[in-house]
């Protein structure tokens, strides 16, 4: 019998397989990063005055060489291209944390926002917004820098007292589901507080917007989110042992649980705070992204967390580019779009996967 047919124990060529599975994988990662990048290119170019990808290139070509932009380059360079830079981030850091701490945790219902981070951050948000209490108060960094401090508060109280429990998945998320509900009560409580112009403003910015996204934010957000994805993607063959089995198993595999739930949970909430500190609360998309991706490559993590960053991306400038035409002048925020669009999605998946359209 040869080798590459079938095992001595009669299985059917699971070397061609595994290296077939391989292949496909790759070959949707390649298509997921080229179909983030096009799709990007091809949504700068639509708006109230639709421009081409030439456009885009001539305005590109302006700014390095120095020269004087016209109105319509800077459009493109000042509105459209940090609008789709932040949506790619954002993407790209709610999915990857995401399906991180879907392994650390091994529960799929998870998401980063399960930590509590999406409530405290809004609760920062709101502190600064009505009543000026936080960073550089009365400034709009004022309010990014008190939202992103409250996040990344929360998820230490969240990770001390899991720590207290023994660090397990279940304190975790039961640490996580208790706090969130402490914050979203002290957020109505201050927004009950607030006049209408600062209502307004607290529950516009719990929507999740990329409205107004500037170069320098997403220099800042894309910093902490590439550095903690690479980060992440280090901890992958412990992401895999803790998401396959029992703590004790992953021990005698060589990781210690208690350590990668500390450093991948505080990558991932690091990645999330600084997403969300910029753009507001945006859901779904950490906690779906990662499963689209699942069903795509499987959950060797590896091959997921790439995989995750390419959905979440693909889905969050669909969902930005939607809620700026669907009804243009007027912007429906993108955490409103993304659930509308992703939900279908999700389940249209899921089913495929039942009736074996994923093998």
């Amino acid at each position: 019998m040869s080798r590459r047919g079938k095992s001595p124990s009669g299985g059917e060529g699971l070397l061609e397989r595994y290296e077939a599975g391989a292949r496909r994988s790759r070959f949707l990662l390649a298509l997921g990063a080229l179909l983030t990048v096009g799709l990007g290119a091809a949504f700068a170019a639509l708006g109230a005055t639709d421009t081409s990808p030439g456009d885009i290139l001539r305005a590109l070509a302006a700014a390095a060489l120095g020269a004087e932009l016209t109105t319509a380059q800077q459009v493109i360079l000042r509105l459209r291209l940090p609008r789709i830079a932040m949506a790619i981030l954002a993407g790209t850091g709610l999915s990857v944390s995401g399906a991180a701490m879907q392994a650390v945790t091994r529960n799929p219902l998870v998401s980063p926002f399960t930590m509590g981070v999406s409530n405290a951050a809004a609760f920062g948000a709101s502190l600064a917004i009505v009543f000026g209490i936080g960073v550089f108060p009365g400034t709009q960094g004022g309010v990014v820098l008190t939202a992103f401090l409250l996040a990344f508060l929360c998820a230490g109280a969240v990770y001390l007292i899991s720590l207290g429990a023994g660090m397990s998945p279940e304190s975790l998320v039961l640490t996580g589901i208790a706090v969130n509900y402490l914050f979203s009560a002290a957020t109505s409580a201050v927004q009950y507080f607030a006049d209408e112009y600062q209502l307004a403003a607290a529950v516009a910015w719990a929507f999740g917007s990329f409205n107004g996204a500037r170069w320098d934010q997403a220099a800042v957000a894309g910093a902490l989110v590439v550095l903690c994805s690479a980060g992440l993607l280090a901890l992958a063959p412990s992401l895999d042992l803790l998401a396959s089995g029992e703590d004790e198993t992953a021990r005698s595999m060589g990781a210690d649980p208690a350590r990668v739930r500390l450093l991948a949970g505080g990558l991932s909430v690091l990645a999330t705070a600084a997403v969300i500190s910029f753009t507001g609360v945006i859901g779904f998309v950490g906690l779906a992204g990662p499963h689209m991706a699942r069903l795509l490559v499987g959950g060797r993590h590896r091959l997921l967390l790439p995989c995750s960053a390419a959905v979440g991306s693909v889905l969050m400038l669909t969902a930005d580019t939607v809620g700026r035409l669907l009804l243009a002048p007027v912007m429906i925020p993108v955490g409103i779009v993304v659930s509308f669009l992703g939900v279908p999605i999700f389940v249209n998946l899921l089913l495929s996967r039942r009736k074996g359209g994923w093998g």
